[in-house]
């Protein structure tokens, strides 16, 4: 399950990689499971932490773009199938302070003869998740 902290409360979420929205990282609480934020750290100890990146790059800006968010998404549900009995991931990032952005840098190329761009994108900062499992397990 993976979890992300809202307030005084950490919620269950399914993540919303959109090349298209404003914020491309971003994730939608499904209602599965609620919890305050002091109830979650007494029910829970954190066991290790993992730094989720990726770059692409091409020739098309939005397929560059949508090919890194559904990398960074594979790779994210590859750790939450890891996952042991009873464990969960918590997005750690916050918002205003540390939260994954896509990033992109534009190089001028000659194709044929013609100026044309080429796109690099890469997530700065990386996805922070805190593999959590309940406490004495």
């Amino acid at each position: 399950m993976l979890l992300r902290r809202y307030g005084t409360s950490v919620h269950s979420v399914t993540p919303d990689f959109d090349a298209n929205a404003m914020s491309e990282i971003s994730f939608r609480r499904d209602g599965e499971f609620s919890m305050a934020v002091e109830e979650f750290e007494v029910a829970f100890e954190k066991v290790r932490e993992e730094e989720i990146t990726g770059t692409s790059d091409g020739p098309v800006q939005s397929e560059a773009e949508t090919a890194l968010l559904d990398d960074l998404e594979a790779k994210l549900m590859k750790q939450l199938e890891a996952l042991g009995e009873g464990e969960v991931l918590l997005f750690e990032n916050r918002s205003g302070v540390d939260y994954p952005k896509l990033r992109d840098r534009k190089e001028g190329i000659i194709v044929d003869g013609e100026n044309r761009l080429y796109f690099h994108w890469r997530v700065d900062p990386p996805l922070r998740l805190g593999q959590y499992r309940p406490t004495g397990s």
